[in-house]
């Protein structure tokens, strides 16, 4: 009866993903309204003539006239200076298993610090957050939250802090104050991203960074060009610099949308890329698609797609690979690549089983690609 309940638990969670919410207690969660939030100067841009500015932290390379804003509508230009204008301004700060962002093989069991914000990088059609992250933030409810509170707030509940919900590329100031402050106090970082940023701004938040999943949305340029307004080939060219920082461990998401990425040919050259430029050992976790904001038109995933697709990725060679939004899936678990015993037991988000000791499988002694303390 225990376990039928915990299932029932589980699966009601799902259903509530979209709800981002302030679950925090509420002295944790913000400072009083009265705060005046200081103005952040962005990073990682130049001037040009006629109080113009030019955005250096996506591919996209915004060029801002005065009183204009970017593509993610989080970078404003204010008299020839380039602001960041949700800096400590975040619309969902939450308390996550880390299992959500997903991330298998970082900390199993613990909690993350969830923090997102207005705007984003990306316009997909089929974003569940986006309540967040399509919207400006005169649409938006937010609080105030400083780097320093958000490390109290993390030590508090013994939690990673994690940058998620909508693409944290498009606060990028806010997470790098949070990522530096995080480093002296032994806090870990996490951030979901597209990806989709350029390589000096990358670089340096990596050496910040404990962990990172990756959406990898498609795998053709026409896919990211028509659902997403965006482009493929500066994503794989993160992916390359992110395989380079051994202190950094990567998983990587493909939510499989029917129709329009779930080409077996496209999710093979997908794999192949992935085990030849990232190597083996990084999990991919291919998600089921809910219909949702401007793609409703199609129903969810078939499993049997999900399942075809986990069998490419095993037959390619790749070790890890995993079916999420689908709970209580057999492979939402962890196997032992070498001996195929069940390491990790999971029902969605919440780990049931756990037989990785000391980082290696307990049956045969594999050493287990991940962190695991």
């Amino acid at each position: 009866m225990a376990t039928l309940m915990r299932i029932i638990k589980i699966i009601l969670i799902n259903f509530m993903l979209i709800n981002i919410t302030f679950s925090t207690q509420k002295e944790d969660a913000y400072s009083s309204a009265t705060y005046v939030v200081p103005q952040k100067e962005a990073l990682f841009y130049k001037k040009l003539p006629d109080k113009k500015v030019q955005c250096l932290i996506c591919f996209r390379e915004c060029i801002i006239p005065l009183g204009k804003r970017g593509v993610c509508f989080n970078r404003e230009n204010k008299d020839g200076i380039l602001y960041n204008i949700v800096y400590a301004k975040p619309s969902a700060i939450q308390i996550d298993p880390i299992e959500k962002e997903p991330l298998y093989h970082f900390l199993p069991s613990s909690n993350i610090l969830c923090f997102g914000t207005a705007g984003c990088n990306f316009k997909c059609k089929h974003c569940h957050n986006w309540h967040l992250s399509q919207r400006q933030i005169e649409e938006m409810s937010y609080s105030y939250v400083t780097a320093e509170e958000a490390i109290r707030i993390a030590k508090k509940y013994k939690a990673s802090i994690s940058f998620t919900y909508n693409d944290p590329i498009s606060f990028y100031e806010y997470m790098y104050d949070i990522a530096k402050l995080a480093k002296k106090h032994s806090v870990r970082i996490i951030w979901h991203t597209n990806a989709a940023i350029k390589e000096e701004p990358l670089k340096e938040m990596l050496n910040y960074t404990d962990a990172i999943t990756v959406d990898l949305k498609g795998f053709t340029e026409e896919f990211y060009n028509k659902q997403s307004f965006a482009s493929l080939k500066p994503v794989l060219n993160s992916l390359k610099i992110i395989k380079q920082y051994k202190n950094v461990w990567l998983e990587i998401v493909n939510l499989i949308i029917p129709t329009l990425n779930d080409n077996p040919k496209d999710v093979k050259n997908m794999c192949l890329w992935i085990k030849e430029n990232l190597g083996d050992e990084v999990p991919i976790h291919f998600t089921r698609f809910f219909p949702t904001y401007k793609t409703t038109n199609l129903p969810p995933t078939p499993i049997e797609t999900l399942e075809n697709c986990y069998k490419i990725a095993k037959e390619i060679g790749i070790k890890y690979v995993y079916i999420g939004n689908v709970p209580g899936h057999k492979y939402n678990s962890t196997y032992c690549p070498n001996c195929n015993k069940k390491l990790i037991y999971r029902i969605h988000f919440e780990v049931l089983d756990n037989n990785i000791k000391d980082g290696r499988c307990k049956y045969c002694g594999y050493k287990i690609a991940g962190v695991w303390k």
